[in-house]
């Protein structure tokens, strides 16, 4: 929960800043960057050793968010926001998306829980298929971006 929060917290203030317009960044770095903190995710599901992100996981999504938040500002500026709407679209937005990743935490380890409950192996295998599997894609989404920035360079 706190880190769910700490993400949140973090990407709410960035997608603020540039929203408002103080904060301005090309998306495809900024995409290249969220794609390679998807891969670390993977990376750390799949490591046992000790790491930051599994002592203070809240610091870590903290980070995580602040990026994130550009990547959700880019979504949103497409989209349009109206100006006179902008401070009730933010927290809206906000509050959607923490109330969104609490209930998909919740979900999600509800299922572990049974999952564990009746077959330990089988928990271990589907942790180790899903990080392969995002890390799969999100490395794809790396190579995609970065070549978007050599492009654009």
């Amino acid at each position: 929960i706190y880190a769910v929060t700490a993400f949140t917290i973090a990407h709410s203030i960035t997608l603020a800043l540039a929203v408002l317009g103080l904060l301005t960044l090309r998306s495809e770095p900024v995409e290249a960057c969220i794609a390679l903190s998807i891969v670390l995710l993977a990376h750390e599901v799949l490591t046992d050793s000790e790491t930051l992100s599994k002592r203070l996981p809240w610091l870590v999504a903290f980070g995580f968010g602040l990026l994130h938040g550009l990547g959700f500002a880019g979504a949103l500026q497409e989209v349009g926001l109206p100006d006179s709407q902008l401070p009730i679209a933010l927290v809206s937005f906000n509050v959607g998306v923490e109330v969104g990743q609490l209930l998909f935490v919740w979900v999600v380890w509800q299922g572990i829980q049974w999952i564990r409950v009746r077959n330990e192996a089988w928990g271990r295998n589907i942790r180790t298929c899903t990080a392969y599997g995002m890390g799969t894609v999100a490395v794809y989404w790396v190579i995609e971006r970065v070549g978007l920035v050599l492009s654009l360079a």
